[in-house]
């Protein structure tokens, strides 16, 4: 009799985030994040993180780790949790990274990016974002023939002017690396004014679509810490993962497995942020 595989530790969530992870444990991770809405959102922040990390110190990477910050690591954790640290930033100058990445995650700049984000789930116009982005992409999606009102042919011209309209500057993510490439986009009404919608299909001509615009006074005052909280919702006709960035709002939805889902909206917001 075969026993199922045990769930997936943090050590092999973060190996899975940094492409670490032992092919044969690929399975139980992509179970859990297609299972629980927890621990993807966990390994949606932990993504975000290592960009942020990656951004800071990119000059860092291919630098050695010097000895004394091997030696300070070595006494600052636990012999048992000292294999999974090194796994997680292996490769990257895991010295520095590691000892930078303890300090932050530990702080109470983590706290409250966690706290601002359970506060964001719960405020009203947020709830009422995400849901629009469903129902819009429940509209359009199915569509035929008119399924935007500017083609990607002219993107150019389709990014001016709904950046026009939006009042800030917008890009359109590249999704090719997933397999998925611009259709069009279009203007669409909200609560507080324009909203633009992007959408992108695959070679099955499944679609995904990207839906951003400002949000009200009653989100900006969930947002007040300024940190972007990225997060999966399930309401509404399909799923999709949202973060908003200082009372703007992107929400990524589409009708795929949790996973996939995810990889497409952490592409998004690392070629957006």
């Amino acid at each position: 009799m075969n026993r199922p595989a045990p769930p997936p530790t943090d050590d092999e969530l973060h190996a899975w985030v940094d492409g670490q992870l032992a092919p044969d444990r690929h399975g139980a991770v992509e179970e859990a994040l297609a299972r629980d809405p927890a621990v993807a959102a966990k390994v949606a922040a932990w993504h975000t993180q290592r960009d942020a990390l990656r951004r800071l110190h990119g000059e860092l990477l291919g630098e050695p780790v010097p000895p004394a910050l091997m030696s300070a690591l070595d006494r600052q954790l636990p012999r048992h949790t000292r294999r999974g640290a090194w796994l997680r930033w292996g490769g990257m100058a895991a010295g520095l990274l590691v000892a930078f990445a303890a300090g932050w995650l530990g702080s109470a700049q983590w706290s409250g990016t966690l706290r601002a984000g359970a506060q964001l789930a719960r405020a009203p116009a947020v709830r009422e974002f995400v849901h629009d982005a469903s129902v819009a992409h429940a509209v359009y999606a199915p569509e035929k023939r008119h399924p935007v009102e500017v083609a990607a042919t002219e993107q150019q011209h389709l990014v001016q002017w709904l950046s026009k309209r939006l009042d800030r500057p917008l890009k359109v993510p590249d999704l090719s690396t997933q397999g998925y490439t611009l259709v069009g986009g279009r203007l669409l009404p909200g609560e507080t004014g324009a909203r633009a919608q992007f959408m992108f299909e695959n070679a099955t001509g499944e679609r995904v679509t990207l839906y951003i615009g400002t949000l009200d006074a009653r989100a900006a005052d969930a947002t007040a810490s300024r940190e972007t909280a990225f997060r999966f919702a399930s309401e509404g006709p399909v799923p999709s993962f949202y973060w908003v960035d200082q009372g703007f709002g992107y929400a990524l939805a589409g009708k795929l497995p949790r996973e996939v889902l995810l990889k497409l909206a952490t592409l998004a917001y690392r070629d957006l942020s």
